[in-house]
């Protein structure tokens, strides 16, 4: 049975969450990655990309992810078109990775984006890396060079971090500097090991 000793570990964009992940392997946690799975199986659907939104978004075989995310932030067709294509194949391995961690015993962390939003997958506990959404904002502008709309728009296209924030499990605060970040994900970690 898959998600028996699974935690998701959820948050907003540009919250922190990859930081946390590498934390939390480092004291031993293991991690399954559904942004990496998306990605692998986003690179193997170049052709239904290419077929659904265009040839300019697909590059020498290659999903050109910048351009098809400016698409689907600012138009939320096309992001439901993407989620109908991707999401079944990515749960579909997320669900087999979480089957072989099962067989491990222990608790382990399934890092999940969007867990909130689509709802599909049945784990009780959750972890929310939490910033303030103006701290998201500004990180997410630094990173990926997005313009102010760009952010907002990528922004509003999750559920609210303050809601997240109310649903999670345990919550780690990312709003400081890495050594406050560090210190929040031990504490989180020691009581995820405790928990089970």
């Amino acid at each position: 049975m898959a998600f028996e000793y699974a935690i998701a570990l959820t948050g907003g964009i540009a919250s922190g969450k990859s930081t946390v992940c590498n934390l939390l392997r480092l004291y031993g946690l293991r991690i399954i990655d559904a942004d990496a799975i998306a990605r692998q199986i986003l690179d193997s659907e170049a052709s239904a990309v290419a077929d659904l939104f265009g040839d300019t978004y697909v590059i020498d075989g290659q999903v050109d992810r910048k351009a098809l995310g400016k698409l689907i932030f600012s138009d939320k067709e096309a992001r439901q078109a993407l989620e109908k294509l991707l999401h079944p194949k990515i749960r579909a391995e997320i669900i087999r990775q979480s089957e072989q961690q099962d067989r491990l015993k222990g608790p382990y962390i399934v890092d999940i984006p969007l867990f909130f939003e689509t709802q599909s997958y049945p784990i009780d506990k959750v972890v929310v890396v939490y910033a303030p959404r103006e701290i998201q904002k500004e990180r997410l502008i630094q990173r990926e060079g997005l313009s102010d709309e760009e952010a907002e728009a990528r922004l509003n296209a999750q559920i609210d971090i303050e809601e997240k924030k109310r649903r999670a499990t345990w919550v780690i605060d990312n709003s400081k500097n890495l050594k406050h970040l560090q210190h929040e994900t031990e504490r989180i970690f020691n009581e995820i090991t405790k928990s089970r």
